[in-house]
């Protein structure tokens, strides 16, 4: 008896350390999501800036170079 007791606790705690799991999944996922939506606006602003300002490669490589790390 005292075994089946024990087995149920434990089964309990193991539920318990999934769900907490699965959450900590749930956010990691969303921050994911925000991280590539900001990867594909990067790429936006540097295709923008390269259309709009030809010359602002030649002015500010360093922008440009920040913004491709990003990438």
């Amino acid at each position: 008896m005292k075994d089946l007791m024990s087995l149920k606790e434990n089964i309990a705690l193991i539920e318990a350390e999934i769900k907490v799991i699965s959450e900590k999944i749930d956010e990691i996922d969303k921050k994911l999501e925000k991280i590539n939506e900001l990867a594909v606006e990067i790429k936006a602003i540097k295709m923008f800036l390269k259309r709009v300002f030809p010359d602002f490669k030649k002015e500010y490589p360093d922008i440009l170079k920040k913004l491709s790390s990003m990438e």
